[in-house]
């Protein structure tokens, strides 16, 4: 898998790559206040989320295809489920790494806040945009669905923040 291939996909990776970002901008926003003083603890329970939540997704679908087959899946076959899931995991190392330089000191911690939700407004966009390249939409159609990516994405965040505090 080339290095470009990696960073921006391919159509099978924009849902995880919607929902791994969706997932740490919550857990970031969610700890931000009550760790705002122990930004590495909660750049770890973020990352540690996000590979959490795609072991869960691995096993689920490992299970699923297993079902569909009718028979237990091999270790090759499940190496590809694993492969097709990582993008959960790869859309949190941005806003990791965000909060990070916030955790050493490079920025303050209200500005590595704030960059990990410019990170996120990003990747949402960017993702927005992928999907309406693919689906060949108008430019009415593709500024429609970033719009609502965007929207849907932080409104998501919103509400696990609201439910949070």
């Amino acid at each position: 898998m080339g290095l470009k291939r990696f960073l921006l996909g391919n159509p099978e990776t924009i849902a995880g790559t919607i929902y791994g970002t969706i997932i740490v901008l919550s857990v970031l926003a969610a700890g931000a206040k009550a760790y705002e003083h122990h930004l590495w603890r909660l750049d770890v329970i973020a990352a540690t989320s996000a590979v959490v939540l795609w072991l869960a997704h691995v096993y689920s679908h490992g299970i699923g295809e297993s079902l569909k087959l009718g028979r237990r899946l091999t270790v090759s076959e499940l190496v590809s489920v694993a492969r097709c899931e990582y993008s959960i995991v790869a859309a949190a190392v941005p806003p990791v790494l965000a909060l990070a330089l916030g955790a050493a000191g490079v920025v303050s911690p209200r500005t590595a806040i704030w960059l990990v939700f410019g990170v996120g407004a990003i990747t949402l966009a960017a993702q927005g945009v992928r999907y309406a390249r693919l689906e060949r939409l108008s430019r009415g159609g593709a500024v429609l669905t970033v719009v609502v990516n965007l929207a849907l994405g932080l409104a998501l965040v919103a509400v696990e923040v609201l439910i949070s505090h």
